[in-house]
């Protein structure tokens, strides 16, 4: 049988002037260097071998269970522990909870020797030698286990430059530390140390010094760039590592008292426990607290920059399918830097008018058609300032205006924050943000990161709706080209036509060429009318002006036209006096009653009527066909060339809209999938003229008319 007490005292012993040796070389190197001082690292690194020989020669005179070998022991751990912390303060920025991680297993350290001393004198008193052991036990335990994460996460986080340099005393700390957890372990389930492994344990050192000796060998200091993913999983291992500690220290506890009572409420303890976990771990609003506190209080900036930037870029350019549409990717990029789980895209539409533009993960926001103020515009264009809302609500921000804060913002209680997209001191849009699930206020990072991100987000949308404007311009020159050929063919009929009535001056006397002249008649007037029915829809009228003009008479013609090919029903009629162009409002109508005749059945009637809303005359045409959608509606019913039938040019509406506007009116849509639509036309009244006297305003309209 070996005797495990002479290997360990000569294993002990060669470890310990191996170490010595190491740290003379270490001595001597820096003597060689003249002028040059040694690093904080090489400092570190040689009082850490200092304490690691000392502890080596304790245990080889004294032994592993006494005092001063526990003492010893305790020593070289804090010594090492001070060799990786100084290689963490190398680093371009300190965070106070590595800080305060390495702060905690250090007085573990400090406080693991007056423990085993008081739990000594405990145990000869009251003879509760088993909580002593044990206790003793689970301080080195949860210092072991600590040091390993940090050694471990302190490789990972490493540049590429050291991590090789890195690797050399890190795997040393690791088998050092590794060796003392299973040692702890298989003495805390077996209730006494293990001999053998006491003293393999100087073997172990004596093979691990080379690597000591290889560290020092290596000029300069260590510098570590800190990595988020690597602390927040840091940060998981210590508190699954504190959980699993408090449960069997608490247990550990609740038995050495013993009884009935110790163990049911050991048995609570654990229920009540793991029900907490189960409930907490898988919480949202919990992982984002956890992110939140472990970001503000581990790191000196709130965010990873660059893994900022590659998440914004791949959220705002990643097209194809499966993915969003772009103005909700537009609002998931602004939203992920606040971890908002939701927003609302408010963008100019044709009229320059603020308006929804999409929606992210928001469906109750209730958002009116003109979503902004006359001042909102002007405000933020100029200013560009993100506007916390929860501030301006309590009366803390006194420097928004806030006139420019629509009332609907305010009075949403989920709306946090508003965030300006300007390009080149022009408002592309706004962002309102949901409020967070952890509740938290905006700092200045929040507000650099977001006044970054809104800039880069306008260039994209500037960018979207020129592409846009390029695409219609496109498709209006493809529609040139099929006007040239229609053209064409114009050209030809009418060079038909000139033959014919050149021959009729002389063989109209023949009945022959006068039936065949009649025949060629038709074919060309079929032609025709088939050129004239695909051109009237797009041929713009060049108009008569715009004047006080009798509406009623122009409603009553057109709908008297198109009663000969639909029933068409002219409802309650209250006789307007407007400011318009009579042939473009007959052009208007003409489009948006032939569009409702489309989209009905051919029994079911269209109903037009007219009536006054304050300074406007109103004529509506509603229809009870198939409907449009509200996204049909909002994003493509007015765009040139997108139609919902099948064989339509999608000109209509889209010419419809330019008409009207340029008669200082609006067109105003309501639509319901399969339900039908309503198309409400507001032109300007001839206020000059008094509807209050009929008589005047007849004599009025004949005379303008």
């Amino acid at each position: 049988m070996a005797n495990w007490s002479d290997i360990g005292l000569w294993a002990h012993s060669g470890a310990a002037a191996l170490t010595l040796l190491v740290a003379a070389w270490l001595l001597q190197r820096w003597a060689r260097l003249r002028g040059a001082r040694p690093s904080l690292g090489d400092v570190a690194l040689l009082l850490a071998l200092l304490s690691t020989s000392l502890w080596a020669f304790a245990v080889a005179v004294l032994g592993p269970g006494q005092a001063v070998s526990g003492l010893a022991e305790s020593l070289r751990n804090l010594a090492w522990l001070a060799f990786l912390f100084q290689m963490v303060r190398s680093a371009r920025a300190q965070p106070r909870t590595v800080t305060a991680i390495y702060l905690v297993l250090s007085v573990i350290l400090l406080v693991q020797p007056i423990v085993d001393s008081w739990l000594g004198m405990l145990t000869a008193r009251e003879g509760l030698g088993e909580l002593s052991f044990d206790t003793a036990m689970l301080l080195r335990m949860i210092f072991v286990v600590g040091a390993l994460v940090l050694a471990h996460n302190l490789y990972s986080v490493a540049d590429a430059e050291t991590r090789t340099s890195l690797r050399i005393p890190l795997t040393a700390l690791a088998a050092m530390w590794l060796y003392d957890l299973n040692l702890y372990t298989m003495g805390y389930l077996a209730g006494t140390p293990s001999v053998d492994m006491l003293a393999l344990r100087g073997v172990l050192m004596i093979l691990i010094v080379p690597f000591f000796a290889l560290a020092a060998n290596r000029p300069g200091g260590w510098k570590l760039t800190l990595s988020r993913k690597i602390a927040y999983r840091s940060l998981s291992l210590f508190a699954i590592l504190g959980y699993l500690v408090t449960m069997i220290a608490v247990a550990q506890m609740l038995r050495a008292f013993g009884g009935t009572l110790a163990s049911g409420a050991q048995m609570l303890l654990v229920l009540g426990m793991s029900l907490a976990a189960l409930v907490l771990l898988p919480s949202d609003r919990f992982r984002a607290w956890f992110k939140v506190k472990a970001t503000k209080h581990f790191f000196q900036h709130r965010y990873d920059y660059r893994a900022e930037w590659i998440r914004f870029t791949e959220t705002i350019g990643r097209p194809g399918d499966g993915t969003a549409p772009f103005h909700e990717r537009v609002i998931k990029a602004a939203a992920d830097i606040s971890d908002s789980p939701a927003g609302l895209l408010l963008a100019p539409g044709d009229n320059g008018r603020m308006q929804l533009q999409a929606r992210f993960n928001w469906p109750t926001a209730d958002v009116p058609a003109q979503a902004c103020t006359s001042a909102t515009n002007g405000y933020f264009q100029a200013t560009a300032r993100i506007v916390e809302l929860d501030a301006l609500r309590s009366g803390q921000d006194r420097e928004t205006d806030r006139r420019a804060i629509p009332e609907w913002v305010l009075e949403e209680s989920n709306a946090w924050a508003i965030v300006p997209l300007v390009h080149f001191d022009r408002l592309a849009g706004l962002v309102v943000l949901a409020r967070p699930l952890v509740e938290r206020r905006l700092d200045w990072e929040d507000l650099d990161l977001l006044r970054l991100v809104g800039r880069q987000l306008a260039s994209y949308l500037a960018e979207a709706r020129s592409q846009e404007a390029l695409r219609e311009a496109d498709q209006f020159d493809e529609f040139n080209r099929r006007m040239a050929f229609v053209m064409h063919d114009i050209k030809n009929l009418v060079s038909q036509l000139s033959l014919v009535a050149r021959n009729a001056e002389r063989h109209a006397d023949n009945p022959e060429f006068r039936a065949d002249m009649i025949v060629t008649l038709q074919n060309s007037v079929g032609k025709m009318n088939t050129l004239i029915r695909r051109l009237t829809g797009y041929a713009r009228s060049a108009g008569e002006g715009i004047r006080a003009i009798d509406a009623e008479r122009i409603v009553r013609a057109v709908v008297a036209t198109k009663q000969h090919a639909h029933p068409v029903v002219l409802g309650s009629v209250q006789r307007l006096v407007l400011m318009a162009d009579p042939a473009q409002l007959d052009q208007v109508l003409g489009h948006l009653i032939q569009n409702a005749i489309d989209a009905s059945a051919p029994d079911t009637p269209v109903y037009v009527s007219m009536a006054r809303d304050g300074l406007y005359g109103v004529i509506e045409i509603v229809d009870h066909g198939a409907g449009m959608s509200t996204e049909f509606v909002r994003a493509k019913l007015f765009k040139p060339f997108i139609s919902s039938k099948t064989d339509g040019f999608g000109i209509g509406a889209y010419e419809a809209r330019l008409l009207v506007e340029a008669m200082n009116g609006r067109i105003e849509v309501e639509s319901r999938e399969g339900e039908g639509s309503r198309f409400s036309i507001h032109l300007p009244l001839a206020t000059r003229i008094e509807s209050d006297d009929p008589v005047t305003t007849a004599q009025t309209i004949e005379k303008v008319s």
